[in-house]
């Protein structure tokens, strides 16, 4: 996308991206107003347990741990007792369904951690089959909102 070019960024007006901007003076001299990274879209964010959570915050997390994933994963919050639930379902991939179940535990406490520490709540990780989690055409459906919120 046009927003990661470092030589000629494209400005961006009302997208509802999340980013910040800094004053600071460039280290070659300039002076203009530089925009961080975009980290999210307010749109795609979830509120849980009174906590912002992005999507593209939990797929970095999940490309980071790599280790026999899929890119495929699916968010599903709910609303149990009057108390939010985050479970992310990740699906292993081929080679990852013959390791034993010890180190499928361990890549799934990993996640876990790194969730926890990425989003300051917990979710529960659901290691999941090959081809569990349904393809769509198109965008790919990631978050999956069972609260009945209105």
């Amino acid at each position: 996308s046009c927003i990661s070019k470092k030589a000629m960024p494209l400005l961006r007006y009302r997208t509802r991206d999340i980013a910040s901007l800094s004053l600071e003076k460039c280290s070659c001299g300039r002076t203009f107003i530089k925009m961080t990274k975009p980290q999210g879209r307010s749109d795609d964010m979830l509120i849980i347990r009174g906590v912002n959570v992005f999507p593209s915050q939990i797929e970095e997390v999940l490309l980071k741990v790599g280790g026999g994933i899929t890119p495929n994963y699916q968010i599903i919050v709910d609303r149990v007792n009057n108390n939010d639930t985050l479970d992310v379902w990740v699906e292993m991939n081929e080679d990852m369904v013959t390791d034993d179940v010890k180190s499928i535990e361990a890549t799934r406490k990993k996640i876990t951690d790194a969730l926890r520490s990425v989003l300051g709540i917990g979710a529960t990780v659901k290691m999941v089959a090959p081809k569990t989690i349904t393809r769509s055409e198109g965008k790919a459906k990631r978050v999956i909102d069972n609260r009945k919120l209105h």
